[in-house]
């Protein structure tokens, strides 16, 4: 073939697994240089574009006949919030636990995982923030009727049929597929949407707990009385975060560096 030939067949073809972690990489070290303000403003628009995920469920579950086949259609709902986040570019905790885990990957040092652990934390904190605040709204009826509120307590209180450890074990899924993802991406090609539409979909027709959509949920029970606010976070929230973390950096992150990192060390 001649140069031009190879040169089409590269721009047609999918980025290898090595470029691949370099957008990511490059990507995650764009999010450990952000300035602590635009980290908690992004993450908290993020926490209150996710609850369109729960919200979405609740209007499709008010509106649906109580049949079999009721779930498959209002767990397309919980696509929304992931599809307006990952877009729009906010701040999403799992989404951070690969793509600002592979410069810390590549190039371990205290520096780098400082700078990890201030994201971390920065970003939860104002994804949990956004969260409570339409929670709230949800609560109160500020945004919402009270029919749509019992569909969205009906949808919630399955959080309260699983145990600490196992929402654990729920939420490894759940992190590991939304840390795809952000895998995925570089190498989607205009079809986005349908990427994180149909992962997020699995997730939730597994019945997987996502941290951050769920807290919409968990704090939702908190204020109408429920659970208490020691519940909401031992029970839910917290043991949500550590599947994730597991899922998301345990499991995807490691095997994703681990895959190229005899290529990096060389230079291949």
């Amino acid at each position: 073939m001649s140069e031009t030939e190879k040169t089409s067949v590269k721009a047609l073809g999918s980025g290898s697994a090595k470029v691949v972690h370099e957008v990511v990489r490059l990507r995650g070290e764009e999010e450990l240089d952000r300035p602590l303000r635009s980290l908690l403003l992004s993450g908290f628009a993020a926490g209150v574009a996710i609850s369109a995920s729960v919200l979405t469920e609740a209007f499709l579950h008010q509106r649906l006949p109580d049949a079999p086949w009721r779930e498959l259609i209002v767990s397309l709902g919980y696509t929304v919030g992931f599809v307006i986040v990952i877009l729009g570019k906010l701040q999403l905790f799992t989404e951070s636990t690969v793509t600002a885990v592979l410069p810390v990957a590549t190039r371990p040092s205290v520096r780098n995982l400082a700078r990890l652990l201030r994201l971390w934390a920065a970003v939860f904190t104002a994804n949990m923030a956004g969260t409570l605040l339409v929670a709230a709204l949800i609560a109160h009826r500020v945004i919402i009727g009270p029919e749509t509120l019992k569909a969205a307590l009906d949808i919630s209180r399955t959080l309260l049929t699983h145990g600490p450890g196992e929402t654990v074990l729920f939420a490894m899924p759940a992190g590991f597929l939304i840390a795809s993802v952000a895998w995925i991406l570089p190498n989607a090609k205009g079809s986005e949407f349908w990427v994180i539409a149909l992962v997020t979909y699995v997730i939730a027709l597994g019945g997987f707990s996502h941290v951050v959509a769920g807290s919409v949920e968990a704090w939702l029970l908190f204020l109408v009385g429920e659970t208490d606010l020691t519940g909401a976070l031992t029970q839910l929230i917290l043991p949500a975060l550590l599947g994730n973390l597991i899922g998301g950096t345990g499991l995807f992150a490691v095997v994703a560096h681990g895959q190229v990192r005899a290529e990096i060390e060389t230079g291949a």
